[in-house]
C-alpha cells in the first residue's frame, strides 16, 4: 500500500475557481487514492456549499481582497497576518508534496509560502489572460496550465516554457453526462421540448438576467422551453419576471448538477468565464456568450473570442443597459432557435475545441513534478 501524500489546491470564492480544482482532486481520487487533496478556499458561502458534498477536505483562510481605503486596508492587513499564520502551520503539519493554485486571491499566499519552502507548485491559469494574481505567481511556479493556445501571448517570452495547454478542468460527470430524458425529469423540464440555457456561472449574472427577460417581452418561442441559473441573490427577481411574462421556465437559483443541465441544452446564453468556455466546449453547447464586462482586462471577452473565432459561439459585449443588450440579443437567439442546422455547426465546432481530459492532463502534470512513480497507484 502505498503511502499518502497531500496535494494542496489554493483558491475559492467563485465555482470558476473551484469547479477546476475538484475536478483534478476527482482525478486522483480515481487512479491514486492515496493522493489526498486538500483545499484551502475562502470564507465564502458558496465555497462550503460547493466544497463540502464532495467528500474533499477543506480549510478556509481569514484572507480577504483588498479595497483602497482605510478600512479595507486594515482589514485586509489583518486577514493577510491571519492567514499567513494558518498556512506556515498547515505547511509545516501536512507537508504537502506539491501545490496547485486555482487563481484569485485566495491563491497568492498558499502558493508564495509552498515556493518558499520548496514544495512544487503549479498554476492553473484557465482564462486567455492570466488574472493579477497569477501574473504574480508564474515566476514562482514550475509549470502554468492553460485551457488556450492564446494565452502564450500574454506572458512574457521568459515565461512560456513554463506553460502547458492542458485544457480547462471540468468534473468527470459532466464528462459522462446522463441521459436527456433522465435529466430532464430531475431538473423539471419537458424531454421533448428543446431547452435554452440561461446561466450567468455559479453566482449569477444580473445584467444577462435582465437582458433576458427584457428579450422575451413579446416573444413566443414554439417548441422551446427555457432553463434559467439565476444565481442566488437574482432569484426572486427573476422567477417574478417570468410569473410576469407567461414564459415556460425552470428557474434554478444555484445547482452543482451541470451534467443535467448540459444534458439538456440544445442553445446557452451564458458569461464567458473559463469554466463556462471548458464546459460548452466538452458538452458541444453552441452559445451566445455575454463576457463579464466590469474588468479592466475583460479577460472574458478574450475567451468568447477564441470561440466565436472558431464559430462556435455568437459574442455580444455586455452594455449594462437592459434595453440595449435584449436589443442585440434577441435577433441573435431568433436567428439560432430555428435553425438546427447553423446550431450543429457551431456544436461541432464546440466539440472540436473541447478538452473534456483536462482533469487528467493537469493531474499529469503535478504527478510529474512530484516524480510520477510517486503517484501512480
Amino acid at each position: 500500500m502505498l503511502e499518502a501524500i497531500t496535494i494542496l489546491l489554493a483558491g475559492g470564492g467563485t465555482g470558476g475557481h473551484l469547479y477546476p480544482g475538484i475536478a483534478v482532486a476527482e482525478a486522483f481520487r480515481l487512479v491514486a487514492p492515496h493522493v489526498k487533496p486538500l483545499f484551502v478556499c475562502t470564507t465564502r458561502e458558496i465555497d462550503r456549499v460547493i466544497l463540502e458534498p464532495t467528500g474533499f477536505e477543506f480549510i478556509p483562510q481569514p484572507i480577504i481582497p483588498w479595497k483602497k481605503s482605510i478600512g479595507g486596508t486594515l482589514r485586509f492587513a489583518k486577514s493577510f497576518g491571519e492567514t499567513w499564520d494558518l498556512l506556515r502551520k498547515l505547511l509545516k503539519e501536512r507537508k504537502p508534496a506539491a501545490a496547485l493554485g486555482l487563481g484569485g486571491y485566495a491563491a497568492g499566499l498558499a502558493l508564495k509560502l509552498a515556493a518558499r519552502k520548496g514544495i512544487p507548485t503549479a498554476l492553473l491559469n484557465p482564462d486567455v489572460i492570466p488574472g493579477e494574481a497569477n501574473r504574480l505567481l508564474i515566476k514562482q511556479a514550475q509549470a502554468v496550465c492553460c485551457q488556450f493556445d492564446q494565452t502564450a501571448e500574454h506572458v512574457h517570452a521568459s515565461q512560456r516554457a513554463k506553460l502547458r495547454v492542458t485544457g480547462c478542468p471540468i468534473r468527470s460527470d459532466i464528462c459522462n453526462r446522463p441521459a436527456r430524458e433522465q435529466a430532464a425529469g430531475r431538473l423539471g423540464l419537458g424531454p421533448r421540448l428543446n431547452t435554452l440555457v440561461v446561466t450567468g456561472a455559479s453566482l449569477g449574472a444580473q445584467t444577462v438576467n435582465e437582458a433576458v427577460l427584457a428579450m422575451l417581452g413579446g416573444m413566443t418561442l414554439h417548441g422551446w422551453q427555457i432553463l434559467h441559473l439565476s444565481g442566488r441573490e437574482h432569484a426572486p427577481a427573476v422567477r417574478a419576471g417570468y410569473r410576469d411574462l407567461s414564459v415556460p421556465a425552470v428557474v434554478i437559483d444555484f445547482t452543482p448538477a451541470m451534467a443535467d443541465v448540459w444534458a439538456v441544452a440544445d442553445l446557452a446564453i451564458s458569461r464567458s468565464g473559463a469554466s463556462s468556455c471548458a464546459e460548452l466546449t466538452a458538452c458541444a453547447v453552441p452559445s451566445i456568450l455575454f463576457p463579464y464586462p466590469f474588468h479592466k482586462d475583460l479577460h472574458q471577452r478574450a475567451n468568447a473570442a477564441v470561440l466565436a473565432d472558431a464559430g462556435a459561439a455568437i459574442l455580444l459585449d455586455d452594455e449594462k443597459d437592459r434595453r440595449r443588450n435584449a436589443q442585440k440579443l434577441r435577433p441573435a437567439v431568433e436567428s439560432l432557435l430555428y435553425d438546427a442546422d447553423r446550431r450543429r455547426v457551431m456544436s461541432d465546432a464546440a466539440k472540436r475545441l473541447g478538452k473534456p481530459q483536462a482533469a487528467d492532463n493537469v493531474a499529469q502534470v503535478i504527478a510529474d513534478l512530484v516524480q510520477i512513480d510517486k503517484i501512480t497507484a
